[in-house]
């Protein structure tokens, strides 16, 4: 049976859990390049986008390894997050960002981060002791509060970045 315990394993990558944790954080500070590249009208690199992409999946898929019963908001957040990001990868590869595709593509790239960074919100509020103490349960207004705040700033980002005019190409 996998043990993870509150502190030092959570970073410490030879554990499901510090793997799965540093998986997440890189795909994290991946997504905001990728995404400010998407607000400019712009695409971030191959090689960024690419990585930003296949870690958020492998991220979701991760969560699935955990030993658990019975389906959790979790599990729920997660097969989502892999639709989204399944999503995101089809627009650019599959369909190449052409027509509907390009602001298809920028809006389930932001949503992936936002999956991100909504989970990144709730471990904080379950491993940090001061966010914990303000919410114990996750059901408190300050917990409340700061997801209401990511989803908002995500939700206009998305939308700057679905309606961003692609850059012009020098001629």
């Amino acid at each position: 049976m996998i043990q993870h315990s509150e502190g030092a394993d959570m970073f410490d990558p030879t554990t499901l859990t510090g793997l799965h944790t540093w998986i997440s954080l890189i795909a994290i500070v991946l997504g905001i390049p990728v995404t400010l590249a998407l607000m400019r009208g712009e695409r971030a690199g191959a090689g960024i986008t690419a990585a930003f992409l296949a870690l958020a999946f492998l991220t979701s898929a991760t969560g699935f390894l955990f030993p658990f019963s019975g389906v959790k908001p979790s599990h729920v957040v997660g097969a989502i997050a892999l639709v989204v990001v399944l999503g995101a990868a089809y627009a650019l590869y599959g369909a190449g960002r052409v027509g509907v595709w390009r602001p298809v593509y920028a809006a389930a790239a932001v949503a992936s981060l936002y999956f991100l960074v909504f989970v990144a919100v709730a471990q904080a509020f379950a491993k940090v002791p001061a966010l914990a103490a303000l919410a114990p349960t996750q059901s408190e207004p300050p917990f409340a509060i700061a997801q209401g705040v990511v989803l908002l700033a995500f939700v206009i980002v998305g939308t700057l970045a679905a309606r961003a005019r692609p850059a012009s190409v020098p001629a």
